[in-house]
């Protein structure tokens, strides 16, 4: 904690104590509204038909009959909709034209929007939805992602698809231990509590948005370029959000309501079903990753491999990059990296927490565990005895690298030091007990944004950034960036955000935005600092000082920026019934500066929590005859409840960027990047048998056995 002295108050700093969410009372009395809930004058309700088959072309619409029915008043569809710019740049650099609703008949895959009807209320708009009668001519579909599918192909995405140093099978064959082994992960869902709505509505020559969104100018600037606007003729509120995960952007949602209301010229809401989401707003590729990794007596690396394949959508090439942890992580003398995908008749994945890291570090964290085993060596220290000096691939230097320090803490709380390496030794009654250790990292960014601060007469300070609040406690988090910066109590700090009239900001992701964000907020208020220490006097609007991190974020010198953790596991196995039960979990990570550490411990340990979920329940399954879900909702798509979190703990070490202004390095991804793994390593300890697959599901675990049962 550190202290400043503002004229006769001396003000703690308010960086890195505990502070409650400065909106948490709206949200727990209800006074916080959402996006869904937001009362308008004359406001219509659309509801999106989505087609039945999983490739082919759009017969025809029968909006007569529909149109019938009470309180109808549209149905938009390719035929009569509003053309939009299909052609432009998105995000990533390249078209994104899962967002161009309604453009043409092709149908790439089963949930693809076909119509739009909108009605006086929502029950009337679905009722009429459902009435309606699409006809197709279906094309044969391919939905299935196999390992050797012959229209795989390696792809850049936004890292290179392929990095290789040194002769990777010679330094195999000269290896005293190898491991070659194939992982696999299923398809995932982010499963956010509050589901995508918008409501669009055109005021005073404006296309205004009121949105569930994870950046609020991200949005703007997608939907200015598809409509043919300035960006200046569009705003986007989004207060607050409910849960994202990497989801929420730009949607079908947004676009059909911004149509609807340009018809109708009223405002329009769409609210996505739960059933909706799961082909509308994207989800984390299953993978098929192969793992090679060679190494001396003694466990040092000569060589690693990491192959991954994705799928991706007809529509959208997307890369789930999860090589790419092995770029940071582990050095050897040959290495080798590959990022493939391939397309099929299936919607667009897109991010979800920790893309790339979180399947990749199953699969590579696993394979480190394999070869402690066959090289007789601690599975900690096998890790530290390959601690590269600079980055594998990059040959940058590190912007600090605390792993180690996370190991030997984790390892003294966790009891690591009395854990037997044998496996199947342990029991309690009918379980099996295993324990489990794996290494986490994730990327430490920033993205140019611009914040305003204004000194108000009253004594108060106002910030207005274009920030998004996905649950993760920004708000609060800027708060108390703000009040440091500002050198006052962080009570006369009002934060603004979710609008995209406060200029162009970072998403909320890749565990860049509070970082992003608090260098523009800090920026901002230490200029406005200066300007009050001259003794201004402060008029009725205020004094307002603008700020752009673009500049200073382009002059940062190129390093390793990650955070890191090492997560630790001890699971019970019982192997008459197939049962897996995470009896408790340790997180200790390496994440910058802290914040609020109120906050982060409940980001860290919401990453763990859904570490659990994804080793032992997530997977939705397509049917290959339809290429639709089975169960494409809550009940039929398990996620982890109460009842499977036991103790799960998550603590830091003392870490800072000396880069960063505030030292932050980021917490949203780092807490579920290794802790599939550290369960599944467990659960070898227990039993003796490995799972290469996500999830390790009942039956898996009945039909593997034990390690005693196979000898």
């Amino acid at each position: 904690m550190t202290t400043a002295t503002t004229g006769r108050t001396t003000v703690k700093g308010a960086v890195g104590t505990a502070h409650t969410r400065v909106e948490g009372r709206d949200k727990v009395t209800g006074a916080a509204r959402y996006a869904g809930e937001i009362p308008f004058a004359d406001l219509a309700h659309g509801w999106l038909v989505l087609s039945t088959v999983a490739r082919g072309r759009i017969r025809s619409v029968e909006t007569g009959p529909v149109l019938d029915m009470p309180g109808v008043l549209t149905v938009l569809h390719h035929g009569n909709a509003p053309r939009l710019t299909t052609d432009y740049v998105g995000m990533l650099g390249i078209p994104d034209p899962t967002a161009a609703l309604f453009q043409h008949d092709r149908v790439p895959h089963v949930g693809w929007p076909v119509a739009l009807v909108v009605a006086e209320t929502p029950e009337q708009a679905r009722e009429a939805a459902e009435a309606l009668v699409v006809t197709y001519e279906r094309e044969p579909h391919d939905t299935a992602l196999v390992a050797a599918h012959p229209d795989a192909y390696a792809a850049d995405g936004h890292m290179p698809a392929v990095t290789e140093k040194g002769d990777l099978e010679a330094e195999l064959a000269a290896s005293a231990h190898v491991v070659d082994a194939e992982y696999t992960t299923p398809e995932e869902h982010h499963s956010m509590m509050e589901p995508h709505a918008a409501t669009a509505r055109w005021d005073g020559g404006r296309l205004e948005i009121v949105d569930s969104n994870q950046g609020a100018s991200w949005v703007q600037s997608e939907l200015a370029k598809l409509f043919s606007l300035d960006e200046s003729a569009v705003r986007v509120r989004s207060e607050h959000v409910g849960g994202g995960f990497g989801s929420k952007g730009v949607r079908a949602h947004q676009v059909s309501a911004a149509m609807a209301a340009t018809t109708l010229q009223r405002p329009v809401r769409v609210v996505l079903t739960r059933r909706q989401m799961f082909s509308l707003t994207g989800y984390r590729s299953p993978t098929v990753q192969r793992v090679r990794l060679g190494a001396d007596p003694d466990g040092r690396l000569r060589a690693l491999e990491h192959r991954s394949l994705n799928q991706t959508s007809t529509v959208y090439e997307f890369v789930e990059p999860s090589a790419g942890v092995a770029r940071v992580m582990y050095d050897a003398d040959a290495h080798r990296t590959a990022n493939h995908v391939v397309r099929l008749d299936v919607p667009s994945p897109t991010w979800m927490r920790a893309p790339g890291e979180a399947p990749g570090s199953f699969a590579l964290e696993a394979a480190l565990d394999e070869l402690a085993e066959r090289c007789g060596v601690d599975p900690i220290d096998l890790r530290l005895r390959n601690e590269p000096e600079t980055g594998p691939v990059s040959g940058l230097p590190f912007a600090g690298r605390n792993l180690a320090a996370c190991f030997r803490e984790g390892a003294r709380r966790f009891g690591w030091a009395d854990r037997d390496p044998r496996p199947g030794l342990r029991r309690d009654g009918r379980w099996l007990l295993g324990t489990g250790t794996a290494a986490a990292s994730f990327f430490a960014g920033a993205g140019p944004s611009t914040a305003l601060v204004t000194a108000e007469a009253d004594g108060g300070f106002t910030v207005r950034i274009a920030a998004a609040d996905i649950g993760t406690g920004a708000r609060t988090a800027l708060t108390l960036v703000a009040a440091d910066a500002l050198e006052v109590t962080p009570e006369r700090v009002r934060v603004r955000i979710g609008d995209s009239d406060f200029g162009p900001a970072m998403i909320a992701g890749g565990s860049m935005g509070t970082r992003s964000w608090a260098w523009a907020v800090t920026a901002a208020a230490r200029e406005l600092r200066e300007r009050l220490a001259l003794g201004t006097d402060i008029p009725p609007e205020g004094i307002t000082v603008r700020s752009d991190t673009t500049e200073a974020l382009g002059a940062l010198a190129q390093k390793e920026r990650h955070s890191y953790g090492a997560q630790f596991a001890e699971v019970a196995v019982d192997t008459a019934t197939g049962e897996v039960r995470v009896r408790r979990m340790l997180g200790i990570f390496a994440a910058g500066t802290i914040v609020n550490p109120l906050t982060a411990r409940n980001q860290l340990v919401g990453g763990m929590t859904w570490g659990i979920s994804m080793a032992l329940h997530e997977e939705a399954v397509r049917d290959r005859n339809t290429g639709g879900h089975y169960g494409p909702d809550l009940a039929g798509y398990h996620v982890a409840t109460h009842a499977d979190v036991p103790l799960v703990e998550a603590d830091w070490v003392e870490d800072h960027d000396p880069d960063d202004p505030v030292g932050i390095k980021g917490v949203g991804e780092i807490g579920i990047v290794g802790a599939a793994a550290a369960i599944a390593n467990a659960v070898w300890h227990a039993t003796g048998v490995r799972h290469r697959s996500l999830p390790i599901r009942p039956d898996r675990v009945l039909s593997a056995g034990t390690g005693a049962s196979r000898a």
